[in-house]
């Protein structure tokens, strides 16, 4: 296993708290996460999320299943260490504060009008200044209460599993399972508070399946609520009209459970994304942008989309009909396309999800067939300067300020052919499509603290 460090948008007096949280991914083998949020000593803020490493051959199933959950134990042993780093530093500076607190009020007490109006009133400015104080303190005093109580499981976890490998024997693992996933839960729960950030780092490659062709999507509702794990599969680049919904991830897995949705018009592409229970896609042979809602099974709303190049005119270096790429990400719908007027440059359009109607556009100067794939996250484009093996993510335009940067962040293209490469903001993972698997990819987010006195 291995350590990404992330640091968050995160209020500086913000730590875990009792919200709910799960395992993004639950498999047998792999895709679980820890997050934990810790403060450097630069006062940036960091998170550290742990996956595990690739499964490995073992003659005992039970002795691989103990030293993995040995290796979970370790990793939140090392997750409550920066836990801790962040309590302390933060509770000094909420204990200075409290202490500011009390030396005004006496102050205000004592003075009792012998105080000038104008020294009274400075007074008064700098008590209201500090009043929001009082509650975080109080969370404070709470989330310490929380970290004690993760911190002896913790001890307790890796004193058992100690005699358990002493004895090379299983014990007791399926409770031990439960508790470390339920500590898995409450870490996780850091990951909620994080908000937007820059890209700074793509993970080694999850395998969730080899099923399908070469070219394909699959995907998860990126509005739906954290107990629907629905996934939807689209097998094809052209002509297709089949969607199967799968109930779980893990039924997507087994290939079990799962409807099949048989969509009016054929589309075009790999670039679909399903957002609060509609599919959004390219019609076959257009530039015209379907809505089909999944529960009604019927087409909501479609639009063209003005000037927009389709039928292979401005794909990705892939082809593929990819003319078209629709996305999601933390602040609403895109496109993202080309057309003649932009001289084949890629265009960014915000989308009203309701009627498809253009919000606002960018023109961001990279042509659109030397682009290997492309994502948003946080309203910003990132682009792979290729499909094929050693891609990396090479460009970065941003829409709040319309400005664009190259960057050099690898991408381990596992299987040497992207078809489709989404990111989905409730989930904090790339979804991909590498020549006929389904793979999911973490990222690394860089964030700049907010704090209650910034501007």
């Amino acid at each position: 296993m291995w350590p990404l460090t992330v640091p968050p948008l995160l209020l500086p007096l913000l730590l875990c708290s009792g919200l709910a949280g799960q395992t993004l991914f639950q498999s047998p083998e792999e895709g679980w996460q820890l997050y934990t949020s810790a403060q450097a000593p630069d006062g940036k803020c960091i998170c550290t999320a742990v996956i595990p490493a690739q499964s490995t051959c073992s003659r005992d199933g039970r002795s691989r299943e103990l030293r993995q959950l040995m290796e979970k134990v370790q990793n939140v042993s090392q997750s409550m260490e920066v836990l801790e780093l962040r309590t302390y530093r933060d509770l000094q500076y909420v204990r200075s504060m409290e202490t500011l607190m009390r030396s005004l009020d006496a102050r205000l007490r004592a003075a009792d009008g012998s105080l000038s109006t104008k020294s009274f009133q400075e007074l008064k400015d700098r008590m209201s200044e500090l009043l929001p104080l009082s509650s975080v303190l109080e969370q404070y005093k709470a989330d310490t209460r929380t970290i004690v109580r993760l911190r002896e499981e913790v001890r307790n976890l890796s004193s058992s599993l100690a005699a358990i490998q002493e004895e090379m024997g299983a014990y007791g693992y399926e409770d031990l399972q439960q508790r470390v996933m339920a500590l898995e839960a409450r870490l996780h729960a850091c990951a909620q508070k994080l908000g937007c950030g820059k890209l700074t780092g793509v993970s080694n490659p999850i395998t969730i399946r080899a099923m399908g062709s070469r070219f394909g999507s699959w995907m998860t509702d990126t509005m739906a609520p954290s107990a629907d794990s629905r996934v939807w599969y689209m097998d094809g680049y052209y002509k297709g009209r089949r969607v199967l919904e799968f109930r779980t991830l893990g039924d997507f897995i087994k290939g079990q459970n799962f409807i099949q949705h048989l969509l009016p018009q054929p589309w075009a592409g790999t670039g679909h994304v399903v957002y609060n229970g509609s599919l959004f896609y390219n019609k076959y042979q257009s530039n015209v942008v379907v809505k089909y809602h999944f529960r009604s099974r019927s087409v909501l709303v479609q639009r063209s989309l003005p000037g927009a190049g389709y039928n292979n005119t401005f794909p990705y270096s892939w082809g593929g009909f990819s003319d078209m790429d629709f996305m999601v990400d933390e602040s609403g719908l895109w496109a993202v396309y080309t057309t003649n007027q932009n001289a084949g440059n890629i265009v960014v359009s915000r989308l009203d999800p309701h009627t498809l109607e253009v919000v606002r556009s960018w023109d961001t100067g990279y042509p659109k067939r030397s682009a290997g794939e492309a994502f948003m996250i946080c309203g910003v484009l990132y682009v792979t300067n290729s499909h094929l093996a050693g891609a990396k993510v090479y460009f970065a335009y941003f829409t709040n300020t319309s400005s664009y940067e190259y960057t050099d962040v690898p991408f381990h293209n596992q299987y040497s052919h992207i078809s489709m490469l989404d990111y989905n903001p409730r989930e904090r993972a790339l979804y991909t499509w590498n020549n006929g698997h389904q793979v999911l990819y973490n990222v690394t987010l860089f964030h700049v603290i907010s704090t209650a006195g910034d501007p």
